[in-house]
């Protein structure tokens, strides 16, 4: 069965953590222990109603303040697909939280308070799920209850966000009006809507395609870990397991093994259920190769006339996560880049920019913490890797301090910098 991952967005209040709540619920996602605990929980704050919302803020300072802080991912799944959900945080502050649980996301649905309209948060979110090259895009207009479901609103709503998209680089906007409270348009079709001539919410992500967004052209496989023929699945050859980055492998395939350069011909591919015939993007797979090649962690199998960029000098745009310090030009940092280690060296700060208003600084020498900015990396070791909008995975890289050996920076990889 097909997966889809899905990240929430959205402005403090607008409904996130209740409409994945309602699509749990609504979709019989929810044991029965799990539904008294919350309905307990919601009379003991005083609540007339059961707070779906409680499903998915687990901390206790999150429902102290009726807030997401930290990214909370839930599963279900319906006889069409299965879902892994990223409810993730709103607050400006927790701008490395959204980036984190929405890195991975084929989908983004951001909400906004049909009260409220379009707002300043919204744009930011938007604009984020668009720098993180999310393919779908689902504005749902919250709390159409509210606004005793007005189609006016909704339309003026949809035209003043669909104007500000033009800016962004999103494949495929949709707009569903909805109420997660009530489940209006939720799980089923809203009969207090009926102008509206759409599907569900529920629907749509069960037949959005997203098979043709994965890249199937460029085959990538780094390599995470080498298995020794002594092994007993592997008799006469080494094989080389990792997870496919892009495209697909096939038995009989030539490939050539970076940075040595050496050619080869792939001889099987096995993955935990046996031997396939192709492998392509997420799979975990070992193959083998017709001849004995020195291959090690962090060198990269591709194709001979479809390679991927090699080089030290790389332009980025950086989420900045670290709360102890700022990152400004001549830091040094560990690099993290597929399987691949190294250091890097910020040998510029071109700019700082604005996420509610898309202004680039160019004056800025420093990024704080959730702040996003260009730079230019020069790495001690050449990194394999292609244009983050081509491929999520080998454009994508993380930061990590040295001395502390924590995260403080993710990175979406522009391209080779001069």
């Amino acid at each position: 069965m097909e997966l889809l991952r899905l990240a929430t967005a959205g402005s403090v209040d607008d409904g996130k953590s209740t409409l994945i709540g309602r699509l749990l619920y609504d979709s019989k996602a929810i044991f029965e222990d799990q539904m008294e605990a919350v309905e307990r929980t919601s009379e003991q704050m005083g609540h007339d109603y059961v707070d779906l919302a409680l499903l998915t803020d687990g901390l206790r300072a999150e429902r102290e303040q009726g807030i997401t802080i930290d990214v909370a991912y839930r599963y279900f799944a319906t006889p069409q697909r299965k879902f892994i959900i990223a409810d993730t945080p709103g607050h400006i502050q927790y701008t490395r939280n959204m980036v984190t649980g929405a890195s991975t996301a084929d989908l983004a649905m951001v909400l906004i308070d049909a009260r409220k309209g379009v707002l300043e948060q919204s744009r930011r979110h938007a604009f984020i799920a668009s720098l993180l090259r999310i393919p779908h895009l689902v504005l749902c207009v919250n709390k159409m209850d509210l606004v005793d479901y007005d189609q006016a609103i909704f339309d003026a709503i949809k035209d003043e966000f669909r104007s500000f998209a033009t800016k962004l680089d999103v494949g495929d906007l949709t707009f569903i009006p909805i109420s997660a409270l009530h489940g209006d348009n939720v799980v089923d079709r809203s009969v207090n809507m009926p102008w509206y001539e759409g599907t569900s919410l529920l629907h749509h992500i069960e037949e959005v395609h997203v098979a043709s967004d994965r890249n199937l052209i460029d085959a990538r496989l780094p390599v995470q870990y080498v298995l020794r023929p002594k092994s007993d699945e592997f008799h006469d050859h080494r094989g080389y397991a990792g997870t496919v980055a892009g495209g697909v492998f096939k038995p009989g395939d030539d490939v050539v093994v970076l940075p040595s350069g050496f050619s080869s011909t792939i001889e099987s591919i096995h993955t935990p259920a046996g031997v396939v015939e192709e492998a392509f993007a997420p799979m975990s797979v070992s193959v083998t190769l017709a001849d004995e090649i020195d291959i090690s962690r962090g060198d990269m199998i591709c194709r001979p006339h479809n390679q991927p960029e090699v080089g030290q000098d790389i332009d980025a745009m950086v989420c900045w996560m670290s709360e102890s310090h700022t990152l400004a030009e001549r830091d040094k940092l560990a690099i993290k880049h597929t399987t691949r280690s190294a250091r890097a060296l910020v040998k510029d700060l071109q700019y700082r920019l604005d996420i509610n208003t898309l202004h680039r600084d160019e004056s800025a020498d420093s990024l704080a913490l959730n702040e996003i900015g260009r730079v230019s990396l020069r790495t001690t070791q050449p990194l394999f890797f292609d244009e983050y909008r081509r491929n999520r995975t080998t454009g994508s890289f993380i930061l990590v301090d040295e001395a502390t050996n924590t995260t403080v920076g993710a990175g979406m990889i522009l391209g080779a910098s001069s």
